[in-house]
């Protein structure tokens, strides 16, 4: 069985550690850690020790460790079980016998030079991971947030990136290389983060100003549309429907295929923040319809693609387990041929259709791929034609089919 001791310290050159630590440092063989750590923590190793560098992709590491039959300690910054390298290890070695010695984490940090109370704050990280992580806290209006960032998600790119959609409405709270001889902290206005550099590595805090307020079914009518064109928007009591039909609870990526305004896909990201939408559109005044619209509500995370649906290189895209088809180009039956090649084995499709004709294409192209239409309903708002709303499934291949 593999053995770990892991042991959190602060980036400093004075590390002043625990008895238990020290005797941990000095009877053992086997250490590991980056560059720094090593610099940290010679003055506290035998001279027998041997060090085996961090080095990513950590896959040739753990390769190294598996071939030592004593324990191994591992030297890391902060707390090793707060997105760090013991949870990496635990996932590795699961059977691994390990025990932690923790210090205090980045953010932990920074809320003790600003005082805040930082058990009540939500945690989120974009080190190597999807925006939709910080997303989701943004559009729940979570009051306070603290982010690990990376060398491409700064305090700068973040701001940046929350002034785009009208995410005005938090001020933001840096620190820089906290806990060591460099360490540089700042409260800052979005606006002026923007551009601004600042030192690696970096972690920041997000303080809500204002809420927004959010509403759940909103009016056509708020939205910006497509001009001499109101009629091209998904009804808000169709759009409700369609999301409910889209089953987003356990959904991880929607297309929204002919997003034209985007009211879909912006509706859909609020119900499920954890989402992942890819808006698809040929229209080119629809790319500021889009914009405009996820400003207006403040709904980040839609990714728009522009170009002819039929021109697209679906391989390269996430596949979906979700898709909501808002347009087809008089081409449905081709459209359902090539979304249902990249939907997920038990994805959702959903269409509305107003035409008899139109329903006909669509139930036999779901025929021909052998989908299951799994619900359906009819729905008139106003004085408009009543819809038929369809969620189709596709069904899950077994092996040997």
């Amino acid at each position: 069985m593999y053995n770990f001791y892991i042991i959190g310290i602060p980036d400093r050159m004075e590390v002043s550690l625990s008895p238990e630590v020290k005797e941990v440092l000095q009877t053992q063989r086997y250490f590991s850690g980056g560059k720094r750590h090593h610099d940290l923590v010679k003055k506290y190793l035998p001279t027998n020790a041997e060090w085996i560098d961090v080095v990513v992709p950590l896959e040739g590491t753990f390769q190294k460790y598996e071939k030592i039959d004593e324990p191994i300690v591992v030297i890391a910054s902060g707390d090793p079980l707060f997105f760090g390298i013991g949870n990496t290890i635990k996932r590795r070695f699961p059977g691994a016998k390990m025990k932690v010695y923790s210090y205090f984490n980045s953010l932990q940090l920074l809320a003790h030079e600003y005082q805040l109370p930082y058990g009540e704050m939500t945690i989120t990280t974009l080190t190597g991971r999807d925006w939709v992580n910080l997303d989701q806290e943004l559009i729940r209006g979570k009051k306070t947030i603290g982010v690990l960032t990376d060398k491409k998600k700064t305090p700068s790119t973040i701001a940046f990136r929350m002034l785009d959609v009208g995410l005005d409405n938090y001020r933001m709270i840096v620190g820089s290389k906290l806990g060591g001889e460099d360490q540089f902290c700042s409260e800052i206005s979005l606006k002026d983060a923007v551009g601004k550099e600042f030192a690696h590595p970096n972690c920041l805090i997000l303080i809500q100003e204002k809420p927004i307020k959010r509403t759940l079914g909103i009016h056509e009518k708020d939205f910006h549309i497509l001009n001499g064109r109101p009629k091209m928007i998904t009804k808000r009591s169709i759009r409700l429907n369609s999301i409910s039909f889209l089953d987003l609870d356990e959904a991880k990526h929607l297309w929204d295929v002919g997003y034209c305004t985007g009211s879909v896909s912006i509706e859909a990201k609020q119900f499920a923040p954890r989402l992942k939408v890819t808006a698809f559109e040929r229209r080119e005044e629809s790319k500021e319809l889009l914009k405009l619209n996820q400003r207006k509500f403040a709904v980040p995370g839609i990714a728009g693609i522009h170009d002819d649906f039929f021109n697209i290189d679906l391989s390269s895209i996430e596949r979906p387990d979700r898709i909501f088809i808002g347009g087809h180009g008089g081409r449905l039956n081709e459209m359902m041929h090539r979304l249902h090649e990249v939907l997920e084995d038990d994805g959702i499709i959903v269409f509305n259709t107003v035409s008899e004709s139109t329903k006909q294409d669509f139930l036999k192209a779901a025929e021909e791929l052998q989908m299951e239409i799994s619900d359906q309903m009819s729905i008139q708002q106003d004085d408009h034609n009543p819809i038929v709303i369809f969620q189709a499934k596709k069904k899950i291949k077994h092996e040997g089919q």
